[in-house]
């Protein structure tokens, strides 16, 4: 079903950032089908799957992941820049490497989003086993565990999947990415003045 709606004139980066477990994929994964949706070219760069693909000579030191944060940041301008809305899940640990990105993209709208839910949530959604793993210390530098995570300082929107349900998040999400595309799936809640 396509809609008319105005397609926005130049890219924009969409960079969600949180805990493995936090709902970052998830949520960048219906972000990128509604958009679809509404004929808006996008693309999703998820941090796992670019860590098998081109990232994979990359380790979990502090330096490896600077670059792989790097690297992520550069794919994401080149769709910016040929006018597609980058969608980017990558649990990007440091404050620093999300200082690096907003310095790098300084010239492509970003829109930072820090996925918030607590570590004890984060392990009760391992799927893949991992936070098992590193509390087994097979897994060094696993961040949240053996490695920190530096909640982001200044995010533009911050998401709390253990407090709100999955949709009311999307919907957050769809609105601050595209809003005219939210002010047709949803309607806006009411502003009251005092």
């Amino acid at each position: 079903m396509q809609n008319n709606i105005s397609k926005p004139a130049k890219g924009k980066i969409v960079w969600l950032t949180g805990l493995s477990g936090a709902g970052k994929t998830t949520l960048a994964r219906g972000l990128e089908e509604q958009l679809k949706e509404y004929g808006i070219s996008c693309m999703l760069l998820d941090g796992d799957l670019l860590r098998k693909g081109i990232n994979s000579d990359l380790g979990y030191t502090r330096e490896d992941r600077k670059e792989n944060v790097r690297r992520i940041a550069e794919i994401a301008r080149l769709f910016s820049n040929a006018g597609q809305i980058a969608i980017v899940a990558a649990i990007t640990p440091y404050q620093d490497d999300r200082d690096m990105v907003r310095e790098m993209l300084h010239d492509c709208p970003l829109l930072e989003v820090f996925v918030a839910c607590p570590l004890e949530e984060c392990e009760k959604r391992d799927v893949k086993g991992l936070y098992k793993k590193a509390r087994e210390k097979k897994l060094p530098n696993f961040t949240g565990i053996t490695d920190i995570f530096e909640s982001p300082a200044n995010p533009d929107l911050i998401l709390q999947t253990d407090k709100e349900e999955y949709e009311h998040c999307l919907q957050q999400l769809c609105f601050a990415t595209i809003p005219q595309v939210h002010q047709n799936i949803y309607t806006q809640p009411s502003v009251v003045n005092k």
